[in-house]
């Protein structure tokens, strides 16, 4: 491990030297690749060289103890020693965490898609609460969101949602959201006051570029229609909808949200740029079985992954049995505890394998 960390930090005090070269500095793009490779190796080197200091001191210290010391000093040096080997296991443990091969996509923005499952119009509610929870969690952030698409049902709800969130690593804290959301509530329709159970699906997808995902114009068919609000409320008179079906797969995406065809065209295509690119890292999981089996669950739609309770205000997550009485604020964006844990325990079983 402590050769392959030299290894890198060699290599990042190579980057910064380039970086002060004027040849490269006036070739913009190779200067842009140099200082992206230099951003990604700077916090594993930074904290290597923490490590060496420390292990130095430590080093230093321990020789200390050899020497005629009084009581009082070789009880200081003796706390000293204490101290550094409590610091070198922190940094120890940093460094194993750095060195979990990074996700690719951890830095890209993010395509939510949010629907009602089970249990009708209080469904299609839940998913407007899923809705706006992240909407207030990128807002917590300092992130950008945009709506690609929404089918509402006229009371709150939304039988479908789907909304782009842009921000430095959106999809690395975003990507265990994926999989069934269960609520227990009583809704204000219900007059016996009875608990139903109702569901939601949410789909996180990173956005993907046009290098990573081609996609022949051939394959597939764009239809156009008159968009149309819940209700069967026309939104429009103009045929601006856009319905675009990628043939090979089968895979249909609808926009409508925008008065311009042309932007509704371009969102659809975002979305099925990164459904295509989803199911193609699916494919690949399957023939990578073991790696997706030391994963925290950020893929299986079908997969419960958490249940929130109202009358008992909390919310647990089902795949590290973790519980939170908080129901009111997690719903409201504060959602960094359970993510923190989420991230934890898969770094933990990565770590494992």
């Amino acid at each position: 491990m402590y050769d392959k960390l030299a290894g890198l930090d060699e290599r990042y005090r190579e980057l910064e030297a380039m970086m002060a070269d004027v040849e490269v500095v006036n070739d913009y793009e190779r200067y842009q690749k140099i200082a992206m490779e230099h951003s990604d190796l700077e916090e594993t080197a930074l904290a290597y060289r923490a490590y060496v200091n420390i292990k130095s001191a430590l080093e230093d210290a321990k020789e200390m103890l050899f020497d005629k010391l009084d009581d009082d000093m070789r009880d200081l040096v003796k706390e000293e020693v204490k101290d550094k080997e409590e610091e070198l296991a922190e940094i120890e443990e940093t460094l194993r965490v750095l060195l979990i091969p990074k996700d690719p996509n951890d830095d890209k923005n993010v395509i939510i898609e949010i629907r009602g499952g089970a249990g009708g119009d209080e469904a299609a509610l839940f998913a407007g609460v899923l809705y706006r929870q992240y909407l207030r969690y990128a807002e917590r952030r300092g992130w950008k969101t945009e709506v690609l698409n929404t089918n509402e049902i006229g009371i709150g709800g939304y039988k479908e949602v789907i909304f782009m969130i842009k921000g430095k690593g959106a999809y690395s804290r975003l990507k265990y959201e994926s999989g069934v959301h269960r609520v227990q509530r009583i809704p204000e329709t219900e007059s016996s006051g009875r608990i139903h159970t109702s569901t939601a699906t949410v789909a996180v997808l990173p956005e993907v570029d046009d290098v990573e995902v081609e996609i022949n114009p051939q394959d597939v068919r764009t239809d156009v229609f008159r968009s149309s609000g819940h209700g069967g409320q026309s939104v429009n008179t103009t045929d601006s909808a856009v319905r675009l079906t990628h043939i090979p797969t089968g895979i249909v995406v609808s926009c409508q949200d925008e008065k311009s065809q042309l932007k509704n065209k371009d969102k659809a295509m975002k979305i099925l740029k990164s459904r295509l690119y989803d199911l193609m890292r699916a494919e690949q999981d399957k023939e990578l079985a073991d790696e997706k089996s030391a994963q925290v669950g950020t893929g299986d739609r079908s997969e419960r992954i958490r249940t929130y309770n109202y009358p008992q205000g909390r919310i647990s997550d089902h795949r590290i049995n973790l519980t939170l009485y908080k129901l009111s604020q997690f719903v409201d964006g504060d959602l960094d505890e359970m993510i923190d844990a989420l991230i934890t325990e898969d770094q933990a079983k990565k770590m494992a394998q």
